[in-house]
């Protein structure tokens, strides 16, 4: 899809702001603390003050009223730039749940937070429920005035910096397996929760999320009781366009350290740059990225308009977040391939491309279970 003028003001915007404020290591080293790691919350604040964290929320909640595409363009850009604003994605999946299915007081009240700086975070995955949504079952049993928590959630993106976690709990076993599962707005620092960072290859951005005798009050309860399940799955399109944005930011953003490495390197008295072996592997790299980035933004204008089959609509994410996730692992691979020794030393920043390159086939539904869901809307089982 072509880029209206606004939207092309929007992008060179965001590429400005970017190359000001974190064009270089030193620059994006300094936003961030030891504990911080991969997000700032000065420069998070600055975002906010732009209006760009707010960029999908209707302005009557806060927000500045943009669509899906603006949305995917400020991905896009962050992510290439290498911003360190990581809990901005799940604060976004978050805001689709209150846009879908908040009450009115929970759209002014979280969505105008969301826009203002507040992390949010969303609570889905299990120890035994992971691809398996329908195995949930961290109970929400129903007590005088409320609901109380009790149950072990896991990967759970900035919980332990939350404003506010979403959480998919087990009010009733009752009917089929995928029923009974409630939403439920959580504030972060509410009695009875606990948080544990998880170390993993890409920092320690997720977390373990313990509930034990947590309430919240029956307003808590995010759209229809008992009806978890389907508000989950609804906004599982867009979560996946944002993961496709994030993974096509990167690529992009690995082929182009790939491209200033081989341009200086000599080797056999001259650049690298010049064997053909070099320039046919960046050209197949460079076709994948715009294979992944027409895909991206091709759902983001589908999702926008709304009007289409939803399970082509459906097709289409998950196509577009399993091309983009493997072609940024594939860029960032292949960048680390030319780059030699240098790709696999911290003093680049390619080693930190391919840790987080690795997880993208996996979050935001994994890439096997996506491939299930094309397999069916083709009518293949």
């Amino acid at each position: 899809m072509r880029l209206d003028p606004d939207q092309e003001a929007f992008r060179d915007a965001i590429r400005d702001f970017v190359r000001r404020e974190c064009g270089t290591r030193e620059q994006r080293e300094n936003w961030v603390d030891d504990d911080e790691e991969d997000h700032s919350t000065p420069l998070y604040d600055k975002l906010a003050a732009l209006g760009w964290l707010g960029v999908a929320i209707p302005e009557e909640f806060g927000g500045s009223g943009g669509t899906y595409v603006e949305q995917t363009l400020l991905f896009e850009e962050l992510y290439r730039g290498l911003v360190p604003i990581k809990g901005f994605g799940a604060s976004t999946t978050v805001a689709g749940c209150y846009k879908r299915f908040g009450s009115d007081e929970q759209k002014r009240s979280a969505l105008a937070d969301i826009a203002g700086g507040t992390l949010m975070a969303i609570s889905i995955s299990e120890p035994e429920a992971g691809s398996d949504v329908a195995n949930i079952s961290c109970a929400a049993a129903k007590a005088q005035g409320g609901y109380v928590l009790n149950g072990q959630k896991t990967w759970c993106s900035y919980a332990h910096r939350a404003g506010r976690i979403m959480v998919l709990a087990r009010t009733s076993r009752e009917g089929s397996r995928h029923h009974g599962l409630t939403l439920f707005e959580v504030p972060g620092n509410a009695d009875g929760i606990e948080t544990h960072r998880i170390p993993t290859l890409g920092g320690r951005e997720v977390n373990d999320v313990f509930f034990t005798d947590c309430f919240v009050p029956e307003e808590a309860v995010v759209g229809e009781v008992g009806q978890g399940f389907r508000h989950i799955m609804a906004g599982l399109d867009g979560e996946r366009l944002l993961g496709a944005a994030v993974a096509t930011g990167l690529a992009q953003r690995a082929l182009d350290d790939t491209i200033a490495y081989v341009k200086e390197r000599r080797q056999f008295g001259k650049p690298i740059s010049s064997f053909q072996v070099i320039q046919h592997r960046i050209a197949d790299l460079a076709t994948e990225i715009e294979c992944s980035r027409m895909l991206t933004y091709e759902l983001a204008a589908r999702l926008e308009d709304g009007s289409g089959d939803p399970k082509v609509v459906a097709r289409l994410a998950s196509m577009a977040k399993i091309k983009s996730s493997e072609t940024a692992k594939s860029v960032a691979l292949e960048g680390m391939q030319m780059m030699g020794g240098y790709g696999y030393a911290t003093e680049y920043d390619m080693e930190a491309h391919v840790r987080h390159a690795l997880v993208m086939p996996i979050y935001a539904g994994a890439n096997e279970v996506l491939r299930e869901i094309i397999a069916g809307s083709l009518a293949l089982r």
